[in-house]
C-alpha cells in the first residue's frame, strides 16, 4: 500500500510524462521528421531490340555461342552481339547471307579495330607486335613459301592456321581458301591486321584462358619452337601442372600478383603481364634482348625481315624485373649470363662455321642458288637453325635442360657431321649436289599486296 508521498510522486511523474508526450506529438504536427535520402548511382545499359533479336535467334541456332557469351564479361555488362558484329553498309565483309534474315549489315569478322573502339591500348600495342605481322614476316623470310616448296592446302591447314591469312571476300562470301582463319597475324579485309580470339577464343574472350600457358601452346609447340613443351619440363611448368588449379586467373588486369595469384609464372606472366611495376604489354616484341628464333642469334633491332624498336637493354631490364619479383639477384644474373653464354655458343660453334662452308659450296656452284629446299644440304642447314638450334637457345632462355642438351646442342653436333661429310664428299666428287624434285611443292610464289 502507497504512502501519501508515494501516490504524490506518483501523480507528478504521470503530469510530467503526460506533457512530455503531448508536446512531442504537437511538434509532430507543425515539422515532421525527415530522414536524409542517400544520393543513388545507376547505370543502366540494357539490350537493344535488335540485339536481344540476335540472342533468340541464335540461342536457338547456335547455342554454344550464346552460352559463351552469355558466361563472359561481355556478356556480364549487356555488350551485345550488334556491339561488335555490327557493320556499316560500305564495309567489305558485310555478310549478304546474314542480310536475307535481318536488315542490319554484320559481320562475321571482329578485328581489332573493332575492338580497339573499346581496348584502344591493347590494340595499339598487338598491332606493332611481331605476332599481329607474323604473315607478312613469314612471306619475307620463308623458303617454303617464298619459293613454292609447299602447295596451296598445306599452307592453309599448316602455316596460315597460326601465322593468318589475307581473307578474301567474293560477292559478300568468305573465300574457302582463306576462311575460316584466327591466325595471329591474319589481314582482315578492313586492314587490320591480327586477330585478338587467337588468344581469347569467341565468344567468351576469357582473360583467364588467355593468361593459361595452353593458349600460347597451340602455335608454340613442335620440333622447331617447342615453347610449351620447354615450359612444362622447366620448374615453373611443374608447379603449374602441381598448384595451377587453384590459382586465382581471374584477377583483374593490373591485380593479378605473383605470390598472392600464381606462385609461378605462365608465358604470359613473362612476356605481357604487369608484374613488380613493368606494366603489361600485348606486344610481345617486349622484353627481348635476343632474336632466338633468326638463323643468327641478333638483337630484335638488328633482326632485318623485321627489325624492333626497342633497345634491348631496356627490354632486358624489364625482363630481369619480372625476374626479381620471385628471386633473388644473384639468381637472375647468373641465368640471364647463361643465356647470353649459350646464344653465343650457337652463333660462334654451330651456324656461322657451317653457313661458311656451306656459302663456299655456292660460290663452287655445287649447290644451286635457284631454290632453296630442293637438295639434302639445304635442309639438314635448314633445320640446324630451325629445330636443333632454335630448341637449345629456347631451353636456355627458359630453363629446361633436356631440350638446351639432348634436343639442342647434342643434336646440332650430329647435324654438323652429317653437314661436314656431305661437303666433303661434293668437294671431292666436284659435281653439283642432287636437286630433288620435292613433293608437294607448288604453291603460289605471288607474295600478298600486305600495303593495302
Amino acid at each position: 500500500m502507497k504512502t501519501p508521498n508515494q501516490r504524490a510522486l506518483f501523480l507528478v511523474f504521470i503530469c510530467v510524462f503526460g506533457s512530455a508526450i503531448s508536446a512531442a506529438v504537437r511538434a509532430e504536427q507543425v515539422s515532421p521528421i525527415v530522414s536524409p535520402s542517400l544520393k543513388e548511382y545507376r547505370i543502366v545499359r540494357s539490350v537493344t531490340e535488335d540485339a536481344q533479336r540476335c540472342i533468340d535467334c541464335h540461342a536457338v541456332e547456335s547455342k554454344g555461342i550464346v552460352a559463351d557469351w552469355a558466361a563472359s564479361r561481355h556478356g556480364h555488362a549487356n555488350i551485345s552481339c550488334m556491339d561488335c558484329h555490327a557493320a556499316g553498309p560500305a564495309d567489305p565483309d558485310v555478310s549478304k547471307s546474314h542480310l536475307a534474315l535481318d536488315k542490319i549489315p554484320v559481320s562475321v569478322i571482329v578485328s581489332p579495330k573493332d575492338c580497339s573502339r573499346c581496348h584502344p591500348g591493347e590494340a595499339a600495342q598487338y598491332e606493332r607486335s611481331k605476332h599481329a605481322n607474323t604473315l607478312e614476316l613469314i612471306w619475307k623470310i620463308d623458303p617454303w613459301l617464298k619459293y613454292g616448296m609447299n602447295n596451296s592446302i598445306e599452307r592453309q591447314t599448316g602455316c596460315y592456321h597460326c601465322h593468318g591469312s589475307v581473307v578474301k571476300v567474293e560477292n559478300g562470301t568468305f573465300s574457302a581458301d582463306t576462311w575460316p582463319n584466327v591466325g595471329v597475324g591474319r589481314i582482315n579485309p578492313d586492314g587490320s591486321r591480327g586477330s585478338c580470339s587467337s588468344c581469347h577464343t569467341r565468344h567468351k574472350f576469357s582473360l583467364s584462358e588467355a593468361r593459361k600457358p595452353e593458349a600460347c601452346g597451340q602455335c608454340h609447340l613442335g620440333p622447331d619452337h617447342p615453347q610449351i613443351e620447354i615450359f612444362e619440363e622447366s620448374k615453373h611448368g611443374a608447379i603449374y601442372h602441381a598448384e595451377g588449379d587453384s590459382w586465382n586467373w581471374n584477377a583483374a588486369p593490373g591485380t593479378w600478383t605473383p605470390g598472392v595469384d600464381y606462385r609461378a609464372p605462365s608465358c604470359s606472366v613473362c612476356h605481357m603481364s604487369g608484374v613488380n611495376k613493368i606494366a603489361a604489354t600485348h606486344d610481345v616484341t617486349e622484353r627481348l634482348a635476343w632474336e632466338t628464333q633468326a638463323p643468327l642469334t641478333v638483337r630484335p633491332s638488328q633482326f632485318a625481315p623485321w627489325p624492333a624498336k626497342t633497345d634491348w637493354q631496356t627490354e632486358r631490364r624489364k625482363m630481369e624485373q619480372i625476374c626479381l619479383a620471385c628471386h633473388s639477384q644473384a639468381w637472375t644474373k647468373g641465368h640471364f649470363e647463361r643465356l647470353d653464354a649459350a646464344v653465343a655458343n650457337y652463333n660462334d660453334n654451330y651456324f656461322k662455321p657451317m653457313k661458311k662452308l656451306v656459302d663456299e659450296l655456292y660460290e663452287k656452284k655445287l649447290l644451286s642458288k635457284e631454290k632453296n629446299l630442293d637438295e639434302q644440304l639445304e635442309i639438314d642447314m635448314y633445320e640446324l637453325w630451325h629445330h636443333e638450334g632454335r630448341r637449345a637457345r629456347f631451353g636456355a632462355a627458359m630453363m629446361a635442360p633436356d631440350y638446351a642438351w639432348w634436343h639442342g646442342f647434342y643434336e646440332l653436333k650430329k647435324r654438323c657431321m652429317i653437314i661436314e661429310e656431305q661437303i666433303e664428299k661434293l668437294l671431292q666428287s666436284d659435281r653439283p649436289a642432287k636437286v630433288f624434285e620435292v613433293k608437294g611443292s607448288g604453291g603460289d610464289t605471288t607474295k600478298p599486296d600486305f600495303e593495302k
